[in-house]
């Protein structure tokens, strides 16, 4: 039975977990969340003096790190629908300059051809619809802009996917249930949620059908997940 991604459960499982998230994605990732980000941001190239935008933002981190990168007359956005998260952002955001603005990545509140670069880290598999994500992704990015996707996949390795699975399977959700707890099941989500989301050229096809050119994709840490990156094209076609 596929996982229930339904809009109400999402934001109601985000919500219960919001106060220990950026901790639990420290600890169950052993701080490797950090360099993907930063590779992430790497990955995306040289930046201009233009608006950047991060959907699914949670609190912030993926927002922060392009912050850091962009002109500081680059305005960054991030967006997300869980409230409670966007509170966690703001209380972090201190002096990074960063607009969180609470909304839903399937209809988000700008106007097409905004953006230089619209990403999203670990947040695309959440949304109701894949290609409806990126289609809107697509949408508010300017021609000849970029869309960047940072998501867990299932490494390459048989030994390590084997391992991989196990730890998903059976240690990440007893553990997560015991040090979060939460009526939505978080951390079974996770696992389940990532099995079924496509990975490598099956979410690149998506990204073509979203009408993005030049997609591609960048593993990490042996495939456990990877950065994909692909381009609005610069006109109509």
């Amino acid at each position: 039975m596929p996982v229930d991604k339904s809009g109400s459960r999402i934001r109601q499982m985000f919500s219960e977990i919001a106060g220990r998230y950026d901790f639990m994605n420290h600890f169950l990732s052993m701080g490797t969340d950090y360099y993907w980000r930063w590779r992430a941001v790497r990955l995306a190239g040289p930046l201009e003096d233009a608006p950047v935008l991060d959907v699914c933002t949670g609190t912030g981190d993926l927002a922060f790190a392009f912050r850091n990168k962009v002109p500081k007359t680059a305005p960054v956005y991030g967006t997300d629908f869980t409230f409670g998260m966007l509170q966690l952002a703001r209380q972090k955001c201190r002096e990074r300059d960063v607009c969180f603005i609470e909304a839903d990545t399937m209809a988000l509140p700008f106007s097409s051809d905004t953006f230089q670069l619209v990403s999203v880290a670990f947040g695309l598999r959440n949304v109701s619809s894949t290609v409806g994500g990126l289609r809107e992704m697509a949408r508010v990015c300017k021609p000849g802009g970029q869309v960047l996707v940072l998501e867990f996949s299932l490494p390459r390795s048989r030994l390590l996917s084997g391992i991989y699975k196990w730890y998903f399977r059976n240690i990440l959700p007893k553990l997560g249930q015991l040090l979060v707890r939460n009526q939505q099941a978080a951390y079974e989500y996770l696992p389940q949620s990532v099995s079924e989301f496509p990975y490598g050229s099956q979410l690149t096809a998506l990204m073509d059908e979203a009408g993005l050119v030049d997609t591609r994709f960048f593993p990490l840490t042996g495939g456990i997940a990877s950065v994909y990156i692909g381009r609005k094209p610069a006109a109509a076609q």
